[in-house]
Protein backbone atom coordinates (compact mmCIF):
# COMPACT_ATOMS: atom_id res chain seq x y z
CA UNK A 1 0.00 0.00 0.00
CA UNK A 2 0.74 3.63 -0.78
CA UNK A 3 1.07 5.89 1.98
CA UNK A 4 1.73 9.00 -0.10
CA UNK A 5 -1.12 10.54 -1.17
CA UNK A 6 -2.47 13.49 -2.54
CA UNK A 7 -4.76 15.88 -0.20
CA UNK A 8 -7.24 17.73 -2.79
CA UNK A 9 -9.09 20.20 -0.17
CA UNK A 10 -11.68 22.10 -2.42
CA UNK A 11 -13.74 24.31 -1.45
CA UNK A 12 -14.61 26.14 1.67
CA UNK A 13 -14.48 25.11 5.11
CA UNK A 14 -17.17 25.28 7.67
CA UNK A 15 -15.32 28.14 10.02
CA UNK A 16 -13.70 30.17 7.26
CA UNK A 17 -18.14 30.20 6.24
CA UNK A 18 -18.94 31.26 9.30
CA UNK A 19 -15.92 34.04 9.77
CA UNK A 20 -17.51 35.14 5.96
CA UNK A 21 -21.32 35.37 7.59
CA UNK A 22 -19.99 37.20 10.49
CA UNK A 23 -18.10 40.01 8.82
CA UNK A 24 -21.08 40.63 6.68
CA UNK A 25 -23.60 40.77 9.07
CA UNK A 26 -21.51 43.54 10.38
CA UNK A 27 -20.76 45.38 7.69
CA UNK A 28 -24.75 44.95 6.98
CA UNK A 29 -25.48 46.36 10.76
CA UNK A 30 -23.16 49.58 9.99
CA UNK A 31 -24.54 50.19 6.72
CA UNK A 32 -27.87 49.96 7.85
CA UNK A 33 -27.19 52.22 10.42
CA UNK A 34 -25.83 54.92 8.85
CA UNK A 35 -28.53 54.56 6.26
CA UNK A 36 -30.69 55.50 9.11
CA UNK A 37 -29.20 58.63 10.23
CA UNK A 38 -28.48 59.68 6.63
CA UNK A 39 -32.62 59.25 6.70
CA UNK A 40 -33.07 61.19 9.68
CA UNK A 41 -30.49 64.03 8.60
CA UNK A 42 -32.41 64.18 5.59
CA UNK A 43 -36.27 64.69 7.13
CA UNK A 44 -34.83 67.19 9.11
CA UNK A 45 -32.95 69.43 6.79
CA UNK A 46 -36.41 68.88 4.29
CA UNK A 47 -38.60 70.47 7.20
CA UNK A 48 -35.73 73.04 8.28
CA UNK A 49 -35.76 74.17 5.05
CA UNK A 50 -39.50 74.30 4.20
CA UNK A 51 -39.92 76.15 7.61
CA UNK A 52 -37.43 78.75 6.62
CA UNK A 53 -39.14 79.53 3.19
CA UNK A 54 -42.50 79.61 4.97
CA UNK A 55 -40.50 82.32 7.34
CA UNK A 56 -39.28 84.47 4.75
CA UNK A 57 -42.53 84.70 3.07
CA UNK A 58 -44.66 85.14 6.54
CA UNK A 59 -42.22 88.34 7.54
CA UNK A 60 -42.86 90.03 3.93
CA UNK A 61 -46.56 90.19 5.21
CA UNK A 62 -45.68 91.17 8.21
CA UNK A 63 -43.32 93.93 7.20
CA UNK A 64 -46.34 94.71 4.63
CA UNK A 65 -48.54 94.50 7.62
CA UNK A 66 -46.15 97.22 9.75
CA UNK A 67 -45.53 99.50 6.84
CA UNK A 68 -49.79 99.94 6.77
CA UNK A 69 -50.26 100.39 10.62
CA UNK A 70 -48.46 103.25 11.05
CA UNK A 71 -47.36 105.84 13.50
CA UNK A 72 -50.54 107.15 14.79
CA UNK A 73 -51.88 105.44 17.66
CA UNK A 74 -55.75 106.15 17.24
CA UNK A 75 -55.35 104.22 13.94
CA UNK A 76 -53.53 101.67 15.22
CA UNK A 77 -56.91 98.98 16.09
CA UNK A 78 -58.46 99.53 12.32
CA UNK A 79 -54.82 99.17 11.02
CA UNK A 80 -54.40 95.95 12.67
CA UNK A 81 -57.85 94.62 11.54
CA UNK A 82 -56.71 95.67 7.81
CA UNK A 83 -53.12 93.82 8.28
CA UNK A 84 -54.64 90.60 9.95
CA UNK A 85 -56.91 90.30 6.79
CA UNK A 86 -53.54 90.27 4.93
CA UNK A 87 -52.02 87.65 6.93
CA UNK A 88 -52.25 84.19 5.33
CA UNK A 89 -53.82 81.40 6.69
CA UNK A 90 -56.71 80.26 9.20
CA UNK A 91 -56.70 82.54 12.09
CA UNK A 92 -56.61 79.75 15.33
CA UNK A 93 -56.02 80.16 19.09
CA UNK A 94 -52.76 79.26 20.36
CA UNK A 95 -51.85 75.68 19.50
CA UNK A 96 -50.63 73.43 22.64
CA UNK A 97 -47.34 73.25 21.22
CA UNK A 98 -46.32 77.07 21.38
CA UNK A 99 -44.42 77.81 24.10
CA UNK A 100 -43.36 81.30 22.96
CA UNK A 101 -44.10 83.92 25.62
CA UNK A 102 -44.73 86.81 23.71
CA UNK A 103 -45.69 89.89 25.89
CA UNK A 104 -46.96 91.64 23.29
CA UNK A 105 -50.70 92.27 22.19
CA UNK A 106 -50.53 91.96 18.55
CA UNK A 107 -49.63 88.04 18.55
CA UNK A 108 -51.77 86.15 15.97
CA UNK A 109 -51.58 82.31 15.43
CA UNK A 110 -52.29 81.13 11.71
CA UNK A 111 -52.32 77.32 10.20
CA UNK A 112 -51.49 76.97 6.61
CA UNK A 113 -53.11 74.36 4.20
CA UNK A 114 -51.54 73.74 1.25
CA UNK A 115 -53.12 75.98 -0.71
CA UNK A 116 -52.58 78.86 1.14
CA UNK A 117 -48.57 77.86 0.48
CA UNK A 118 -48.96 77.75 -3.16
CA UNK A 119 -50.67 81.05 -3.02
CA UNK A 120 -47.37 82.42 -1.31
CA UNK A 121 -45.51 81.04 -4.23
CA UNK A 122 -44.20 77.89 -2.03
CA UNK A 123 -45.01 74.88 -4.06
CA UNK A 124 -44.05 71.23 -3.05
CA UNK A 125 -45.28 71.87 0.55
CA UNK A 126 -47.77 70.05 1.86
CA UNK A 127 -49.56 70.87 5.41
CA UNK A 128 -51.73 68.03 6.47
CA UNK A 129 -52.07 65.85 9.13
CA UNK A 130 -49.57 63.35 7.76
CA UNK A 131 -46.72 66.31 7.00
CA UNK A 132 -47.76 67.85 9.57
CA UNK A 133 -50.01 71.31 9.73
CA UNK A 134 -47.52 74.65 9.51
CA UNK A 135 -48.66 77.35 11.78
CA UNK A 136 -47.10 80.86 11.65
CA UNK A 137 -46.92 82.90 15.14
CA UNK A 138 -47.22 86.73 13.39
CA UNK A 139 -46.05 89.77 16.27
CA UNK A 140 -47.23 92.55 14.45
CA UNK A 141 -45.73 94.69 17.12
CA UNK A 142 -42.15 92.99 17.16
CA UNK A 143 -42.34 92.63 13.47
CA UNK A 144 -41.34 88.59 14.07
CA UNK A 145 -42.32 85.39 12.63
CA UNK A 146 -42.36 82.42 14.18
CA UNK A 147 -43.07 79.01 12.12
CA UNK A 148 -44.19 75.88 13.56
CA UNK A 149 -45.01 72.01 12.72
CA UNK A 150 -46.98 69.91 14.79
CA UNK A 151 -45.66 67.09 13.89
CA UNK A 152 -42.40 68.16 14.47
CA UNK A 153 -39.20 65.62 14.39
CA UNK A 154 -37.71 63.76 17.32
CA UNK A 155 -34.34 63.76 18.05
CA UNK A 156 -32.47 63.02 21.86
CA UNK A 157 -35.71 61.73 23.08
CA UNK A 158 -37.71 65.39 22.54
CA UNK A 159 -39.97 66.23 20.01
CA UNK A 160 -39.26 70.03 18.65
CA UNK A 161 -41.51 71.84 16.77
CA UNK A 162 -40.11 75.24 15.93
CA UNK A 163 -37.79 76.39 13.07
CA UNK A 164 -36.00 78.07 16.41
CA UNK A 165 -35.34 74.71 18.05
CA UNK A 166 -35.23 72.55 14.74
CA UNK A 167 -32.31 75.39 13.80
CA UNK A 168 -30.31 74.44 16.89
CA UNK A 169 -30.50 70.77 16.30
CA UNK A 170 -28.80 70.78 13.03
CA UNK A 171 -26.07 73.46 14.12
Amino acid sequence: MNTNYKKNNKGVTLIILSIMIIVLLILAGISINTGMDMIKTTKLEELRTNMLLIEAKAKEYVENANFKLGIKEEEKTQKIEIAKKELKGEPIDKPDYVISENSGSFVYYYKLTTEQLQEMGIMNVKSDSENGEYIVEYDINQAEVEVYNSKGIESQNQTYYSLKEIEKLSV
